[in-house]
């Protein structure tokens, strides 16, 4: 196969666009792409528009930032740089005697990515310029090596071409590292060429993400009728977009392509096995595409969906859309075959901290307690008793429907500057289609924050990178607890967990928490609720989709079956949180090989845990600002954020 060997980019791509090396006018130099051919990863492109790698190494810098109100700013100036830099490539394309071939570029402000990062292809839609997540580059490409497809407005390659294309690529790059994933994420004519390879790839390891493919598929035709003025005019400022870049008769040409894609693709759907996810639209004024994006949901053998409710039709390019905070949040990043919760686990950046703070500014109106023990025993407000180096455990008591975890986790991230990684049912975990766990509450913020599926693998890696861990022992059945079982441990009998933290040395801090019941009133509890036919065959679904843990311990803790307690909220009063005197493990590896003393340890965590809980109860008898009123008081007088006082310590 004759090959002309273009790099990354033809000879002819505008100023504009590319950052030319060889010049020294600084007004010539822009940071969208980079064309370094002694550092930049470069492509040999056949004139059959079968493109294979050569080397490898993606570099580039920009300078990172962020700032609590920068998105808004982000969003503006991605769209800008989005209309001009299109037009800049149909420009070029104009520009050359010959028609130029399809060809991958890659983002000069994707910068280097992590370490062994995976691979994500770009496939452009109906604009085929390939830069279509312009406003994502930058935060793409710090967690993958990012490439992304430009098709020529000239080039009439057709349909079965464009995926031949596709395929030539993932065949070389999964030659060169077979155990790693390849992502390919595609809008409109990048969907069905994304559907189409997988399809035709179901041994190779492709994850696809999709947004609004319903565009593309069943409703096609309807589709057509975005053309009019009446559909149009929700969204006049894109679609001028696409007419300003596209001639008439371009445009004409890929809306016939779009629809044999369709057809194409949506012919093969049964033999897509690869991962999906699907962005969908809410309020997409030009086609139904949640209700095509459930349809695929259906259809696809491994798909799941996320819908953004206040989006329209051009979801890379909406303000609310944050595609690498989506891909955290549903767990889909991995760098090989497996997921690695703990080694592929990517941290939220500080916009993603921001955006959890407004979310849930109902903590500061509890203004938790946070009291801590200190080496002599004494107990202090705040965490000067917390130990600051990894590996922790910190072993405690679950209130009632998990209330305690989301407070605890933002004190420690903002009073400390520790991320607390959790160990969750793994429920939260669950890749549903439907039933009642598909959207569980809070599940993305949680998944986002780091919380791991409850397994021996996962507290073992936790311990290995030096991890602050939350672990709760009672699990679901202290959570999801009776009436007249508020702070009542219900920990299993094996102490397999602190055998193993004495593996690493780490240290282990028992703590209890009270509250809950100053926020809620059980009143239907697990007993009452199996009594009644309807919220028993209720119980019995959702624990079915839940799936069991512990098939090998009998008696209260046992695998509890989940249900929704019936409770009343009562006006806030506030929590109050006592760590005990951290318990070092170090240099007792070899002792707790023992079962017995490591028993004997197991149950002074526990003891710890328990006089910690009996602790509060009479220490919040004394606390003035107790009430949700009292606080309110004082900080109107103090500024509301400033931290509310609590009772003396002794």
């Amino acid at each position: 196969m004759s090959c002309n060997a273009l790099g990354l980019l033809p000879c002819g791509f505008p100023p504009s666009i590319l950052r030319h090396e060889l010049t020294s006018s600084p007004s010539e130099l822009t940071t969208i792409f980079s064309i370094n051919p002694s550092e930049t990863r470069r492509l040999a492109v056949s004139r059959h528009h079968c493109p294979t790698f050569t080397t490898c190494r993606v570099t580039g810098a920009m300078e990172d930032h962020h700032h609590h109100h920068q998105n808004v700013e982000d969003e503006t100036v991605s769209l800008k740089h989005f209309i001009e830099h299109a037009k800049d490539l149909v420009r070029s394309d104009s520009s050359t005697s010959t028609a130029p071939s399809p060809y991958w570029f890659t983002p000069l402000d994707c910068g280097s990515p992590l370490e062994n990062s995976p691979l994500l292809l770009f496939l452009p839609g109906i604009d085929g310029t390939g830069l279509g997540l312009i406003k994502h580059h930058k935060n793409l490409g710090k967690i993958f090596e990012v490439f992304c497809l430009h098709i020529p407005y000239k080039d009439q390659t057709p349909f079965t071409g464009l995926v031949k294309l596709v395929e030539s690529t993932i065949h070389s790059e999964h030659h060169r590292s077979p155990n790693r994933p390849i992502y390919l994420v595609g809008e409109s004519l990048g969907a069905c060429l994304a559907l189409s390879v997988a399809a035709f790839n179901p041994d190779i390891d492709l994850v696809l993400i999709l947004a609004n493919p319903g565009a593309t598929m069943a409703n096609l035709d309807k589709g057509f009728e975005w053309l009019s003025p009446g559909l149009v005019a929700p969204s006049m400022a894109y679609l001028s977009v696409i007419a300003d870049i596209l001639p008439i008769e371009t445009l004409l040409w890929k809306l016939q392509m779009i629809k044999s894609a369709s057809s194409y693709a949506n012919s093969r759907l049964h033999a897509v096995k690869a991962h999906t996810l699907i962005l969908s639209s809410g309020r997409d004024p030009l086609l139904p595409s949640q209700e095509e994006g459930l349809r695929l949901r259906r259809l696809l053998a491994n798909c799941e969906i996320y819908t953004f409710e206040d989006c329209g039709h051009f979801l890379f390019l909406d303000d609310a859309l944050d595609l690498v905070s989506v891909i955290k949040q549903v767990c889909v990043y991995r760098r090989s075959k497996e997921r690695d919760f703990v080694l592929d686990y990517i941290p939220p950046s500080p916009s993603e901290i921001n955006i959890l703070r407004d979310s849930n500014r109902w903590i500061n109106i509890l203004s938790p307690v946070i009291l801590s023990t200190l080496a002599d025993g004494k107990i202090v407000r705040g965490f000067d008793g917390i130990p600051s180096e990894g590996p922790v455990v910190y072993a405690g008591y679950h209130m009632l429907l998990g209330f305690d975890t989301v407070p605890l986790v933002a004190q420690f991230w903002d009073q400390k500057g520790i991320h607390l990684r959790g160990i969750a049912h793994p429920m939260i975990f669950l890749k549903l289609k439907q039933g009642v766990l598909a959207n569980f509450p809070f599940s993305n913020e949680i998944r986002l924050m780091g919380a791991v599926p409850v397994s021996g693998k996962n507290f073992f890696r936790l311990l290995a990178t030096k991890s602050h861990i939350l672990l709760y022992p009672g699990g679901v059945r202290e959570a999801l607890h009776r009436k007249g079982e508020a702070y009542k441990l219900f920990w299993p009998e094996l102490s397999e967990f602190v055998r193993m933290a004495a593996r690493f040395g780490a240290k282990i801090v028992p703590f209890g928490a009270v509250g809950e019941d100053d926020f809620f009133q059980l009143l239907l509890d697990y007993d009452d609720q199996m009594k009644i036919p309807v919220l028993k065959n209720f119980i019995d679904e959702l624990s079915d989709e839940a799936g069991t843990l512990r098939t090998t311990v009998d008696g209260e803790v046992e695998n509890q079956d989940i249900h929704l307690p019936g409770v009343v909220p009562k006006i806030p009063g506030r929590l109050y949180y006592h760590f005990g005197k951290p318990i070092e493990t170090d240099g007792m590896k070899e002792e707790l090989l023992d079962r017995e003393k490591a028993h004997e340890l197991y149950v002074q965590v526990k003891s710890e845990v328990e006089n910690s809980i009996a602790y509060l109860p009479e220490k919040r008898e004394r606390d003035p600002y107790r009430s949700l009123v009292s606080r309110l008081l004082f900080q109107t007088r103090h500024g509301f954020t400033s931290e509310v006082p609590a009772f003396d310590l002794d």
